[in-house]
């Protein structure tokens, strides 16, 4: 059973800060200029070198401002009472969840977080079934990892996608195959760690 990020199990866990620094990748690695921790940072860097040749990362975004996961929610939690009409705060939540996390838990917001995809060596996104930030209803639920419905060479991309990742300790949240995570509470749920490493974070990006 996937366990989505607002069940109450990942607000459960304790966080306790560690105090790393937001740090911008690499241009190569991220040309948005995305910003993470930077023991993430070094994982993400460790796991582009594993990919096969002409094949590597790129990463969309990291740490984002709380305003704009608020923002996000809002949106996408909107979208759903339209789809919706009479739905329940509980029952909205847990759908909005399935897109964006809650803000209180939500890993992009402690720079835990990355959205992420393959690209070829001309710097081409390779085909891995739906875009990035894709919702369950536009892509019809293939943005889940391991959606059906997908062809031979998107299923290909994201086991190697996963590979490299899952390596260096990150791990998938299952409705979107483009967002990889270490640190933060639903890491920790899921990989038995005691408690997340990473809150929010609203300071500078070190230098």
């Amino acid at each position: 059973m996937t366990i989505l990020l607002s069940d109450p199990r990942v607000r459960a866990v304790p966080v306790v800060e560690c105090g790393a620094p937001l740090v911008r990748l690499p241009d190569d690695l991220s040309p948005a200029g995305a910003t993470v921790r930077a023991d993430l940072a070094d994982r993400l860097v460790a796991a582009d070198r594993l990919l096969p040749r002409g094949v590597r990362l790129r990463v969309v975004e990291g740490h984002r401002p709380l305003a704009q996961q608020q923002a996000i929610i809002a949106s996408y939690a909107a979208e759903l009472r339209a789809l919706h009409p009479g739905i329940d705060d509980t029952d909205l939540e847990r759908l909005t969840s399935r897109f964006v996390a809650p803000l209180d838990v939500a890993p992009h917001v402690g720079g835990a977080a990355v959205d992420l995809t393959l690209v070829d060596v001309c710097g081409d996104e390779l085909d891995l079934g739906t875009a990035i930030d894709a919702t369950p209803e536009q892509s019809d639920g293939r943005c889940w990892f391991a959606a059906a419905g997908i062809g031979a060479d998107a299923r290909a991309h994201r086991r190697v996608l996963a590979g490299v990742l899952r390596s260096q300790g990150l791990v998938n949240y299952p409705t979107e195959w483009w967002h990889w995570s270490h640190g933060d509470r639903y890491w920790a749920l899921v990989t038995g760690a005691r408690h997340a490493i990473y809150g929010p974070v609203r300071q500078e990006v070190a230098a």
